[in-house]
């Protein structure tokens, strides 16, 4: 029962992990904005949660950790991956691919996404709290 009640909690936590990635990897793209043949990274994670947490398909039961997993991956299993993006080449003669107009926006749009989970995350566990408490 208490598994239930958590298991949207470690979802959101995992995402919370994803978007401070997100926000430190957006800010060394912006500080390295003047460095010549500087690639700029970015982060991957909700495609990946989005194919585990997909509903069709089926999931293999692992009971020892030599299995090789089968079918849909668990959501705890969902990493943040972190990618040089070479598919630009280079936007300006020095070989730098990063947009400062594009990385602000991106670390605003973030931003925001950050402070909407956080205080998701603080609701959760002020519910949990009053259920405990016996809602006194």
């Amino acid at each position: 029962m208490f598994e239930k009640l958590t298991s949207h909690l470690k979802l959101r936590e995992k995402t919370l992990d994803a978007t401070w990635a997100r926000n430190e990897v957006i800010a060394q793209n912006i500080a390295n904005v003047d460095t010549p043949g500087y690639k700029k990274s970015s982060v991957s994670f909700e495609e990946h949660l989005e194919s585990a947490m997909d509903s069709s398909g089926f999931k293999g039961n692992t009971t020892d950790s030599r299995h090789i997993p089968i079918g849909k991956t668990d959501v705890d299993r969902v990493n943040i991956k972190v990618t040089k993006e070479y598919k630009n080449l280079s936007t300006r003669l020095d070989g730098n691919n990063v947009d400062i107009e594009t990385e602000m926006a991106s670390l605003a749009k973030n931003n925001i996404r950050y402070n909407t989970l956080i205080q998701s995350v603080s609701n959760s566990y002020q519910t949990l709290k009053s259920v405990i408490s016996g809602g006194r």
